[in-house]
């Protein structure tokens, strides 16, 4: 209140209403992994958390895709081949261009995601390493926003480094921000649990550990999408195009060269030798370098021939379709950071990420049934893994709403977890204005007031269960209440605060009896 000297009226303002408490964003994942690029009109990105909305953006900052190619090689008969000729087996491995970020952003993007960190670790030059992996996860310690941590990068480490990478995700959500869950994903989650080499869920939840598993879910199996087009695919993609030009002359029972016109030739035996000729030029530009060409006519060169070459050969067509179909075996958890989003934006964070069907995706790589997923959802472990299955007429859906530690009751699902981090940031960042401020009765009721109104809007809004405001929630603070009086003295103001989240209907039991016949 000023001073009054000078006779006059003085106005006083009072605030009439305590200060409210905003709600934090639920979903804004950080990607950590390797880009072509990390450049923000000459400034580098590398190993610096950036904040993105859109595909566009990560076009401009971090580039595109890599340039994955593939070897042709001739296989022994008990193997398993990609694609056969002449009595011959032969198998597509990858030789470069292994990297998974870029892909994984485009899954995202497809399923709804929206604003994102970026956090590159490396350019397609560089080896994927678990110690860049977890670097760029602890850079995140500065930044508050994010609310997941996805490293789809991290699958292509072998499968120690994997589970150390994995490990460093569940430490600095769990143990260093406690307000962020990690998505991870199983290695080589697209093989089948009974295969040969071993059961890649039962290897996961072997070497994961114990800690920090309510800030976590897994999703198996990997998923086929539609990211890769065929647009996207030509001659280059294989490494060795001598196997390829030998493979395709051979189909095709072509010579190297053209035949040669002579003036004997009929007119029939001049459009064959013009079909050969063709054909001749198109398998042998396979190795043209076009020089002194433009990058766009070069392009448009490299449209024309692969147009050409699966036009006239269908080995040509069923290698890029192999080719294709690798690439597009992803694993799902950018996928899942997108339905995250997604739902959060349209029902909210308290909705269980689940019964959601997954877009750009055809089929999960493992196809899951009933009594098979029963195992991943509830074991004596408690690691349940969620699954990801395909239903008649209803596509590929979401089935599981989990966290990795499935026998707590209190941190069991997916979405009780978020919720809980949910509110407890959003209070926190608004108790903020109250530091400093006098211990007592007036600032004891005006937090409670305001923490009130917050979790009133959450009930309202179907975040909390209970019929009314006092059975969802409650707000406890004052002294011989939650505070003793050495607690004012240390300066220390204690508030209990208690919240019925909603929790899903994840077992739905209908009982049917007869009945006698009444007329």
């Amino acid at each position: 209140m000023a001073t009054m000297k000078t006779p006059g009226v003085y106005i006083v303002e009072k605030s009439a209403f305590p200060n409210s408490v905003v709600e934090v964003a639920t979903a804004v994942p950080a990607f950590v992994g390797y880009t072509q690029k990390a450049d923000n009109k000459g400034k580098t990105l590398l190993n610096k958390p950036w904040r993105i909305t859109s595909m566009a953006e990560f076009y401009d900052y971090y580039g595109y895709g890599p340039q994955s190619t593939f070897k042709v090689e001739e296989i022994a008969a008990d193997a398993s081949p990609d694609f056969a000729f002449g009595g011959t087996d032969y198998a597509l491995t990858q030789d470069a261009g292994k990297y998974l970020l870029f892909y994984s952003m485009q899954l995202f993007y497809q399923n709804g995601g929206g604003p994102c960190y970026i956090v590159s670790v490396g350019n397609y030059g560089n080896e994927v390493e678990p110690d860049k992996i977890q670097k760029g996860i602890n850079l995140l310690v500065k930044e508050q926003e994010p609310t997941m941590v996805v490293m789809p990068d991290a699958v292509l480490l072998k499968q120690p480094d994997c589970i150390s990478v994995q490990q460093t995700a569940l430490a600095h959500c769990g143990g260093k921000m406690r307000n962020r869950v990690a998505v991870l994903d199983i290695w080589e989650g697209y093989k089948d649990r009974q295969d040969p080499s071993g059961d890649c869920v039962e290897v996961f939840r072997g070497a994961l550990g114990i800690n920090y598993l309510d800030y976590a879910s897994a999703y198996y199996p990997w998923v086929n999408t539609t990211i890769t087009q065929d647009k996207d695919l030509s001659s280059a993609n294989v490494s060795n195009k001598d196997v390829l030009i030998k493979l395709l002359r051979t189909e095709l029972g072509i010579p190297e060269t053209a035949p040669a016109l002579e003036d004997s030739d009929t007119p029939a035996d001049k459009s064959k030798k013009a079909k050969i000729a063709q054909q001749v030029e198109a398998v042998n530009n396979i190795v043209s370098d076009w020089a002194g060409l433009e990058p766009e006519d070069i392009e448009s060169n490299k449209l024309l021939l692969n147009k050409s070459l699966i036009a006239l050969s269908p080995l040509f067509g069923k290698i890029l379709a192999e080719i294709k179909s690798k690439l597009n075996l992803l694993p799902p958890s950018a996928a899942m950071a997108g339905i995250y989003t997604m739902v959060d934006n349209s029902r909210g964070v308290w909705k269980a990420p689940a019964n959601v069907s997954l877009a750009a995706v055809v089929s999960p790589a493992v196809n899951i049934t009933h009594d098979e997923q029963e195992d991943l959802n509830v074991t004596t472990q408690g690691k349940s893994i969620n699954a990801i299955r395909t239903f008649i007429g209803e596509g590929t859906l979401v089935w599981g709403a989990r966290t990795l530690d499935g026998n707590s009751l209190d941190w069991r699902y997916v979405n009780v977890r978020r919720t809980m981090i949910m509110l407890e940031e959003s209070i926190k960042l608004a108790s903020k204005a109250y530091v400093f401020e006098k211990n007592d009765a007036g600032t004891w009721t005006t937090m409670k007031s305001m923490i009130r109104n917050f979790l009133n809007g959450i009930w309202k809004r179907g975040g909390l269960a209970g019929a009314s405001p006092d059975d969802a929630f409650s707000v406890h603070v004052g002294l011989g209440e939650t505070m003793t009086p050495e607690d004012i003295l240390e300066g220390i103001l204690r508030i209990t605060v208690l919240v019925a989240i909603s929790r899903p209907a994840e077992f739905i039991e209908i009982t049917f009896q007869q009945q006698m016949q009444k007329s």
